[in-house]
């Protein structure tokens, strides 16, 4: 659906792993929330494992 709205594959991805996350992320004290996130982008770009 969101492809059909203009976003790429990649974007997409990032959002819906995104809205999963947030909630998650937001109990999180605010390092370890940049972390994660920034650790999240990571995986989406295929950089671990």
């Amino acid at each position: 659906y969101l492809m059909s709205r203009g976003l790429t594959e990649a974007e997409a991805s990032s959002m819906i792993v995104t809205g999963f996350i947030e909630p998650l992320v937001k109990e999180l004290p605010m390092e370890y929330a940049v972390e994660m996130n920034r650790l999240i982008e990571l995986q989406m770009e295929g950089s671990i494992g």
